[in-house]
């Protein structure tokens, strides 16, 4: 039975979250039986080595349920296209869409709904491909268990384990159920995915001690989602489904997501909007009410004005630019789950990282071969990987990376210069194995590789430079000090020795007792090494402005060697111990400034992320393990790998497919574009909405007739839409991404209020104009036509200053499919009022004089805006 993913389900009776009083009892009952002998566990369960009858099973399926863990049910496409649907700007843009109906102005409607459709529809099927992409990640294989039920051994599915249950395990087995163990024989398993460590861990049977606090350190106690390395064992059933570890994880993170910083920053943003439109619209109608007493025209202007102001084309611009920086990601073998991710992606200013299987690689590799003096030495690897290559024993993980050097089997011609002539195999009594081979001057030689003191113990001698000479006890002490130095950095260490036995021709059998006068040759250093990119990578994302920090359930020893092989500091670490004693205002403190955090619960990590958010940091998690589930989904970007379990990849937004990390800077800057689009809109069409409506509001005041009317205000803003459609194809300028963006609506709101008014400075320049310059205060059809002309072009003009921190034109140039639009709105602005249509739009032409002013004053408009933009920046920040 090999490694599986899990089959899961709803959840049942279970967990409801990590610190639940039902997570705290379930500890307590498996560090209860850890404590107690085989059988007084046994008697505890109601259970017996010869395994439990079929009623038994029965009445236990019906009383604990069956054994499957929580997930998260796949949204159906209905609940998401509601979930699209209910956000505050499409529900007033669909409020105003039924209210132009109602007033019979079905232009204005059939432009509201076209923006909303756009904007769901798209973000519907962009995040809908995401899904059904991830969805194939998942290789959900029903698989099962080897049982004992009624004195027979029996394989049994997943899901109908029982409490009390007899489990028989095997190399190679995924543990099914978290169990006590009732016997085992060097019984060794990968934990990898639970607590962070790479490297197997060994379980007996015997009672723990009652100083073990720490569920997942019981030496007696197998978890459901770790694996069986080598050897056997036979334990008894625990906990099943969402009682487990692996299950109380899986609840934890099953539910609503929370709010993400991009989520919040939009609904900020709309209310803000909500507010102009609930102060301007009521004052606009009462103004054009009481002082022209057409009072239906006063409202059907109003609305207009309240169409005017919404920012009806951001949920199409926000779509867009998230689904254009989904496809870019996707270019690069990156799955985008969820659109938010990718503006939450740039806005990260902290980015939390597991080790194991994401700034590692996940798997033993041997990294030095040395001589007894510490030099690296080809003839240690070449001993070792003899030794691994001719036994045929269970080849363990250490063994697997001797051998991914394989060119020495060509090197060291073993097929033709070399004979298997025995092996004694390894065992946890010894711990060591040696295999004996005859070369070509028909010589015997037993190498033996195996735990350091013990080969250092059977070797009277060792080999220097070729030379074989007696232990001296100095050299012998410093040897000692090279691998304990060695373990310090979290390398795990083995001897090689050998010994050179005369051949004949009756072939001996060797055994345990040729294992001693041995000549030591060297030590093989093993350890998960980091990622190849993973250097660069945290470089990168430095340089970037994101501050990187690493929380891992492993050691701080190995995580120490393996940050500053990354090149971070290691002046600071805080481990979970001293995070336990911590209140939640310390912690957000300390995590603040430290990078560095070490043997974690996944409850902690996920703590942590909430200490950074309450300091008001954007964070973002990567993880690939079942323990890292929880902080992924807590964070505001969840980013998984290529090698995560599923639900690692469940919990996450943004799936990595590939094994380089140098993506994330990528991600990175493209969430930083994408934000930098949407902003521009926002600040574009709020800032002119805002202004335009100082203008409608003054103009209300003192004009004897309605300062545009109703057909020709949603014509205007029809345009100006239409012309920020190509915002998403922009470039963003170099300098305003090396900075993390979020939302902050206050100073958006500031940007609002001392830019808006700019424009209403020229179009009171343009009323002043129309009625003194024109006479237009008796014809207010020239009046309307020179307002909407002038309001059309210097809005559209604009764009391409608020657009850039820089100077426009000169310093930073628009994208041509932006620059292209702009000339084709204000161009039809300019032919509507002589065209067919300018009847029933309300218009007449206008006198050449008018176009000579409107041309003096749009780059004194451009100029002023200029002006108080780099004012603006300078006084507040960008």
């Amino acid at each position: 039975m090999k490694i599986p993913s899990i089959t899961t389900s709803n959840p049942a009776q279970g967990l409801a979250n990590l610190s639940g009083g039902n997570k705290a009892q379930f500890s307590d009952q498996l560090l209860e039986k850890a404590r107690t002998d085989t059988d007084t566990a046994l008697k505890d369960l109601e259970s017996r080595l010869s395994g439990l009858s079929a009623p038994e099973v029965e009445a236990r399926l019906k009383r604990d349920g069956l054994n499957e863990i929580a997930r998260e049910k796949r949204t159906s496409p209905l609940m998401r296209l509601w979930d699209n649907v209910k956000n505050p700007l499409v529900i007033l843009l669909i409020a105003l869409g039924v209210l132009s109906y109602l007033t019979g102005d079905l232009r204005a409607m059939i432009v509201i709904f076209v923006m909303v459709v756009l904007g769901v529809v798209l973000r519907f099927f962009q995040e809908l491909r995401a899904d059904n992409a991830a969805e194939k990640l998942k290789a959900m294989v029903n698989t099962t268990a080897t049982v004992v039920r009624d004195s027979k051994d029996t394989e049994v599915p997943l899901k109908l384990l029982v409490p009390g249950d007899i489990i028989r395990l095997n190399a190679g087995d995924m543990v099914p159920a978290d169990m006590r163990i009732l016997s085992a024989k060097d019984l060794f398993l990968n934990q990898a995915a639970l607590t962070g460590e790479s490297l197997p861990i060994e379980k007996k049977a015997a009672p723990a001690s009652a100083d073990v606090q720490n569920p997942l350190e019981l030496p007696d106690i197998c978890f459901l989602g770790s694996n069986v390395e080598s050897g056997t064992a036979t334990g008894v059933v625990v906990h099943t489904g969402d009682r487990t570890y692996f299950g109380s994880l899986a609840a934890s993170i099953v539910g609503q997501r929370q709010l993400t910083s991009f989520d919040k920053g939009v609904n900020q943003f709309t209310w803000l909007m909500i507010r102009f439109i609930v102060i301007m619209v009521p004052a606009v109608f009462l103004l054009n009410g009481l002082s022209k007493h057409d009072w239906a025209q006063a409202f059907l202007f109003a609305m207009a004005v309240a169409v005017g102001l919404t920012p009806e084309m951001l949920p199409m611009i926000v779509t867009v630019n998230l689904s254009k920086g989904a496809l870019a990601m996707a270019r690069k073998k990156v799955i985008v789950k969820r659109l938010n991710a990718i503006q939450n992606f740039g806005a990260a200013d902290v980015l939390c990282t597991d080790k194991t299987g994401t700034l590692t690689q996940g798997k033993i590799v041997l990294e030095k071969h040395l001589d007894v003096h510490g030099d690296e030495s080809e003839r240690v690897l070449q001993y070792g990987y003899m030794n691994s290559y001719f036994q045929t024993g269970l080849k363990n993980l250490m063994d697997e990376a001797i051998l991914d050097h394989g060119h020495l089997e060509e090197d060291l011609k073993i097929k033709t210069d070399y004979r298997k002539i025995d092996e004694i195999p390894f065992d946890f009594q010894r711990r060591r194995m040696s295999v004996i081979v005859e070369d070509k001057q028909n010589q015997h030689i037993l190498i033996c590789k195996g735990a350091v003191e013990e080969i250092m113990r059977l070797s009277p001698r060792v080999e220097v430079g070729g030379k074989v000479l007696d232990v001296q006890p100095e050299h012998d002490a410093h040897r000692k000090q090279l691998v304990q130095g060695l373990n310090a950095q979290g390398f795990r260490v083995v001897a090689v020795a050998y010994k050179v036995i005369p051949g004949d021709n009756d072939e001996p059998h060797y055994g345990t007792q040729d294992e001693a006068d041995m000549t030591l040759l060297g030590f093989l250093a093993f350890l998960d090494p980091p990622k190849e990119t993973a250097t660069e990578a945290l470089k990168r994302l430095q340089a970037l402005n994101v501050d990187v920090k690493i929380l891992t359930g492993d050691n701080e020893i190995i995580t120490t060697y393996i940050c500053k092989q990354v090149g971070m500091p290691v002046d600071k670490i805080l481990l979970g111990s001293q995070i336990e004693a911590m209140s939640e205002a310390e912690l957000a403190e300390a995590a603040s400034v430290t990078s560095i955090f070490a043997k974690l619960a996944p409850a902690q990590k996920e703590h942590i992320i909430h200490a950074l958010q309450s300091k008001g940091h954007v964070v973002g998690f990567m993880g690939d393990g079942i323990n890292d589930a929880p902080a992924l989904k807590a964070a505001d970007v969840g980013i998984s790998v290529d090698s995560a379990v599923d639900i690692a990849r469940e919990s996450s937004d943004i799936i990595l497919m590939e094994n380089s990390l140098l993506v994330l800077e990528q991600g990175v800057l493209e969430g930083r574009r994408v934000f930098g689009n949407i902003i521009k809109y926002i600040k574009m069409a709020a800032s002119s909405n805002f202004g335009n409506m100082f203008s409608v509001v003054g103009a209300s005041a003192f004009l004897p007739f309605l300062p545009m009317l109703p057909i020709q205000v949603l014509t205007n803003n029809l345009l100006y839409d239409f012309s920020q459609t190509a915002i998403p194809t922009d470039t963003v300028d170099a300098d305003w991404l090396t900075k993390p963006r979020k939302w902050t609506i206050g100073e958006i709101q500031r940007f609002i209020l001392f830019i808006g008014p700019i424009s209403s400075i020229f179009d009171y320049l343009t009323f002043f104009i129309m009625l003194y310059v024109f006479n237009a205060g008796s014809n207010p059809a020239l009046f309307h036509t020179g307002w909407f002309v002038e309001s059309l072009f210097t809005q559209t003009l604009i764009i391409h200053v608020i657009r850039t921190n820089k100077i426009p034109f000169i310093q930073s140039r628009a994208s041509w499919p932006l620059i292209i639009t702009s000339i084709i709105i204000v161009a039809v602005g300019a032919w509507l009022t002589v065209s067919p249509l300018a009847d029933t739009l309300g218009f007449v032409p206008l006198p050449p004089l008018y176009w000579l002013l409107l041309a003096i004053m749009l780059p004194c408009y451009v100029i002023l805006t200029q002006v108080v933009k780099t004012w603006f920046y300078r006084r507040f920040g960008e």
